[in-house]
């Protein structure tokens, strides 16, 4: 048995303690709660998810939306009023984010949630928040290659934005967090990111909040009991959950699209130049974000709409054709959550053991050489915030990721088919069979010499442009300040 879960032992029966004998010291890890010091039920502020397939949806005026609903008191079964915060999921966004049965949400954990994450006294030496890494003003990321952590220590992977997290169904590149509060716990103990102690992260972290007056009145109002690593996970991961990035001007095209097909009755939800056009004229009228988002000026290219109509429509079907993008960036996020080789970090057809990605987090006995080199695929909101791109940082704008995908990544041995010319691959081989000549530029691997052709997409000039623009298209409406500002909380 571990010094810990003596510890925990120990606290569980502090009652059978002499009179006058100091309590053991309360495990870092969990604690049970107790109610009497929690905020009482009543008074607790329920936060609840509302999307655009719901009627009371259209009527909230801005993200955050408090108001009132009647609830049983789970103690008492009797019926009590009180405060509610809805959340009204931004356009394109579909489902409500899922938040786990063992962590409601409420106004008070989001507060402070939001505190934690800001805060660096998550580190060993007060230098590092999850902010640090995870900025508002750097998309939820931080803008640079790879993150640099306590001590200046320079991390091996480019931060991933906090953007629609909530979605993920792994967290982290290479997949092995399965939770925003699984997440929460990672850099707290990562020798370049937060800590830099000599005993147990998470037992000095908790030494530290135990040490804060104001946070432990936080956690003992919320979770009714002292700061654990349990409960600040779920607090952070509680404020995580409302990074919700959407009503980019595409989904208010798609939206343009569906009231026009109603109208027409045609039944035909496809979208159409004129809808993007529309979408335009809308943003041009009310000076919207998502013409800087294309480098339109609202005074000087209001003419303009037309024109950038039939590109962004043509980028989207680049998108969704030949240019590929869907084999990986499908649903509301635009990720399939799966993880694949892109040849990132390859070179000269090599790839380094550090690259070797999901792989490497498989449990012993169920490694998959499929994965060698694959690492998640992230969603495509919020892009012109977020640079640079992929899991290294590599490519700095996204007419760097377009050219990538355009020469069909970087070969390796482990390169996902969804990369790789099959057709070409099949001929190779055959032709190796028969005796024919073959093209000495094909990298081959292992005895059987196995051919590995990267699938070039032969993208034109126009093209790329107009893929990018769509790419633009996506980024997204600014986060309420509620959200984005640390600096502003609710009433309390």
């Amino acid at each position: 048995m571990t010094v810990r879960w003596v510890l925990f032992v120990l606290a569980l029966f502090t009652f059978a303690a002499p009179a006058g004998a100091q309590p053991p010291i309360e495990p870092a890890d969990f604690l049970l709660p107790n109610e009497s010091k929690m905020t009482p039920f009543k008074d607790r502020v329920p936060v609840v998810f509302l999307t655009s397939n719901q009627p009371e949806w259209k009527a909230l005026k801005g993200f955050w939306t408090e108001g009132t609903q009647e609830d049983a008191d789970p103690a008492t079964g009797l019926k009590v009023t009180r405060k509610v915060v809805k959340l009204k999921v931004p356009l394109g966004l579909t489902q409500a984010p899922v938040v786990p049965a063992e962590n409601p949400m409420t106004v008070e954990k989001w507060a402070l949630g939001k505190e934690l994450y800001y805060d660096k006294i998550m580190s060993t030496n007060g230098s590092v928040a999850c902010a640090s890494c995870h900025a508002p003003s750097k998309g939820f990321a931080d803008g640079k290659r790879t993150s640099s952590g306590i001590n200046d220590a320079l991390g091996p992977i480019n931060s991933p934005t906090v953007f629609n997290s909530a979605y993920n169904r792994f967290q982290f590149w290479d997949g092995r967090g399965s939770s925003l509060e699984d997440q929460a716990q990672g850099p707290v103990g990562n020798n370049k990111e937060m800590f830099g102690g000599k005993t147990d992260p998470w037992e000095e972290a908790v030494a530290r909040l135990r040490a804060n007056p104001g946070y432990v009145k936080a956690f003992n109002a919320v979770f009714g009991h002292a700061p654990t690593r349990d409960a600040a996970a779920k607090a952070i991961a509680t404020y995580e959950r409302t990074v919700l990035l959407g009503n980019s001007l595409h989904d208010r095209a798609e939206a343009l699209m569906r009231k026009r097909v109603i109208e027409e009755e045609s039944g035909k939800f496809v979208l159409k130049a004129e809808d993007y056009t529309n979408a335009l004229k809308d943003e041009f009228a009310t000076k919207g974000t998502a013409l800087k988002d294309l480098g339109l000026d609202a005074a000087a290219d209001a003419g303009k709409a037309d024109e950038f109509g039939k590109r962004l429509l043509a980028g989207r079907e680049l998108f969704f054709n030949k240019a590929r993008c869907t084999n990986c960036h499908t649903g509301d996020t635009y990720t399939d959550h799966g993880f694949h080789n892109l040849g990132v970090g390859a070179k000269d057809g090599e790839l380094p053991l550090e690259e070797f990605g999901r792989f490497v987090r498989l449990a012993t006995g169920h490694k998959d050489t499929a994965l060698v080199g694959a690492f998640k695929t992230p969603g495509t909101r919020g892009l012109l915030w977020t640079a640079p791109y992929m899991h290294s940082g590599d490519e700095k704008t996204l007419e760097q990721v377009v050219d990538f995908y355009d020469r069909g990544g970087n070969v390796n041995a482990w390169l996902s088919e969804k990369m790789r010319d099959t057709a070409a691959e099949s001929a190779y081989t055959k032709a190796r069979a028969e005796g024919k000549s073959v093209d000495p530029a094909v990298k081959t691997y292992g005895p059987t010499k196995k051919p590995i052709i990267p699938l070039k997409l032969n993208l034109s000039t126009q093209e790329k442009a107009d893929l990018v623009l769509f790419l633009r298209a996506l980024n997204g409406e600014p986060l309420d300040p509620i959200v984005a500002d640390p600096a502003k909380f609710p009433a309390r």
